[in-house]
């Protein structure tokens, strides 16, 4: 297995063991500029520290050790007691062959049992908006991660298709169309209609009571299996499913199921009175909750809501039913973990929920994980909004990336479908702001700066890659053949130190739900690569400097299309 920042990590560990010093916490880091050398370690600095001993003198003694070492070319002591590594050249380069020779080009294959993702969160009757961006691409992104190491993943997307909303929603479009028979109603009704009636209907319902009762009689029905209610349900269910697929499909998020709320509600009806019997609910002036607070809390965390006063289950319930149905179902038992990808501001409502499911005995202690996000922005720092205020639709926003893009890319060779690249160059662009931000940030949603070919952006990266493979095509029509890689030039060395890293930055992602983690390896690579294109010529140099230099691109470009195809981006045959 090539992991070069596990190996330097072992020796580091074992130096300090021969120092008779401890080991925990000792690891490398990247050096922050290139006379420092590869890696740094700054272990001795808080060792000393704590042991009241001179910081310089114990990475003296670690350096010492690590000297002797053939893989070092380099071990310098800096400042109060820093510790500058640098690796022997020939270490690096056979590093390099090893990965290029690796199917999984490094990546740790981890015996894992499968996950579930759980993100998207689409509802009826509302088209996919600017809201649902970052949990659909950061959610892509996590199974792809969890897939390059060789784990099984199931994704749901969880829709949100019952409860009073479907009944406000069936009394109105019945209410806009007299005409129709109950159960012929919600056949044939448009997305554009749903979205228009369903917030007048939400309204009328708030100012009138009478709608609102009428509201209720059509969700009690459709509850308790009306045939009226349930084909009109039914139709209004399957046109915005199928509308929020082509979206789905759009940005490149797949999913194995498509499970609603609608599915969980026997088990809905079942859980309150197993959890009341259990003692692990109570009643409370009427409603029903589990309290959920801990000792160590350092925020209230009330108790949660499993039935409300009038007898109606929450959301929380629902989704404590949920996990309930996830541990039962053969299609996601095996799963190890249930990881949701929700917006930050609900971090509340999942801590309730993972609280209560512990509690009452439905998921393992660490079994459940809440990935939150902040919000996409407009330059005004607030969340993104139309030129008229409203909520953007998430194709209008792609589209306005593709015809951002259409506008930079080379429509002039005949060789290249013009349309179909733009379509991959501002997917990337939006896709890669999302993405190469720590996901707990939220970002501005600027596309003249997105779109750019320039600085940390999609297309950048999209261009180096393409840029190899052109390199490579080349080669190919000139019966160039690569041989194996070798470094001779500080532009190699670095380039393939870059793409070393690939396995580092894989466990960094999936360990911290970091896809931002993938992005910045990604970005380092395209530009080890930019100055590798400017100060190493390949095809115009000697027979072995070219096939090693060869060798040395086809690395590249699989390290950086993997890592691209991690973030859910295309690579173009040609920009």
């Amino acid at each position: 297995m090539v992991d070069l920042v596990g190996r330097v990590d072992d020796k580091l560990r074992r130096a300090f063991a021969a120092a008779s010093l401890p080991v925990e916490g000792v690891r490398s880091v990247p050096a922050t500029r290139p006379e420092f050398g590869d890696f740094q370690c700054n272990a001795a600095m808080a060792l000393g520290k704590a042991a009241k001993r001179n910081p310089r003198d114990l990475a003296a003694a670690v350096a010492e050790t690590l000297r002797r070492d053939p893989d070092f070319a380099s071990v310098e002591v800096a400042g109060p007691g820093f510790l500058n590594l640098r690796l022997a050249d020939a270490v690096v380069a056979g590093l390099a062959r090893e990965q290029a020779a690796s199917p999984t080009l490094g990546i740790a294959q981890r015996d894992s049992a499968p996950v579930l993702l759980d993100f998207g969160g689409s509802n009826v009757a509302k088209p996919l908006h600017v809201g649902h961006l970052r949990s659909l691409v950061i959610g892509e992104s996590l199974s792809r991660l969890f897939q390059a190491q060789g784990i099984a993943v199931v994704t749901d997307v969880h829709f949100g298709d019952w409860g009073l909303q479907m009944g406000m929603l069936i009394a109105a479009i019945r209410r806009a169309h007299p005409g129709r028979a109950p159960g012929t109603v919600g056949a044939g009704i448009a997305i554009d209609e749903m979205e228009r009636l369903y917030p007048e209907a939400a309204a009328a319902c708030k100012a009138d009571p009478e709608r609102m009762a009428e509201a209720r009689a059509l969700t009690a029905a459709l509850q308790a299996g009306d045939a009226d209610a349930r084909a009109d349900w039914g139709a209004l269910r399957d046109t915005s499913l199928a509308d929020q697929k082509r979206d789905f499909d759009l940005v490149g998020a797949r999913f194995d199921l498509f499970l609603g709320e609608s599915d969980t509600q026997a088990t809905v009806e079942r859980i309150v009175p197993d959890l009341l019997a259990r003692g692990i609910a109570e009643r409370d002036e009427g409603a029903v909750v589990i309290a959920v607070a801990e000792p160590s809390d350092t925020r209230p965390v009330p108790p949660m809501m499993l039935e409300k006063s009038d007898g109606a289950a929450t959301y929380a319930t629902t989704d404590l039913a949920t996990i309930a149905d996830r541990a039962a179902s053969p299609a996601t038992a095996r799963c190890g973990r249930y990881v949701y990808v929700v917006d930050e501001r609900q971090s509340l409502h999942f801590t309730q929920v993972f609280r209560a499911a512990r509690k009452a005995g439905l998921a393992p202690a660490d079994g459940l994980v809440h990935v939150g996000f902040g919000t996409v922005n407009g330059v005004d720092g607030k969340p993104y909004k139309t030129r008229e205020g409203g909520v953007a639709r998430l194709r209008d926003l792609i589209g306005d990336a593709v015809a951002k893009a259409r506008e930079r890319v080379d429509a002039s060779d005949p060789a290249v479908d013009a349309e179909a690249l733009a379509r991959q160059v501002g997917l990337a662009a939006v896709k890669w702001a999302d993405l190469s931000t720590g996901r707990l940030g939220g970002y501005v949603f600027n596309l003249e700066r997105m779109v750019s070919f320039e600085g940390n952006t999609g297309p950048y990266v999209q261009y180096a890659c393409v840029r190899i493979g052109a390199i490579a095509a080349r080669a190919v029509a000139a019966g160039a053949r690569a041989s194996e890689i070798s470094l001779g030039h500080p532009a190699e060395r670095a380039l393939a130190m870059a793409c070393l890293r690939l396995p580092a930055a894989v466990e960094a992602a999936a360990a911290g739900y970091a896809p931002n983690e993938i992005a910045d390896f990604a970005f380092a690579v395209a530009q080890s690569f930019s100055r590798f294109y400017t100060e190493c010529p390949v095809l115009a140099a000697g027979d072995a400097e070219r096939a090693a230099r060869l060798a040395l691109c086809d690395l590249a470009f699989a390290v950086l299309s993997r890592a691209l195809w991690m973030l859910g981006i295309a690579v173009p045959q040609r920009m």
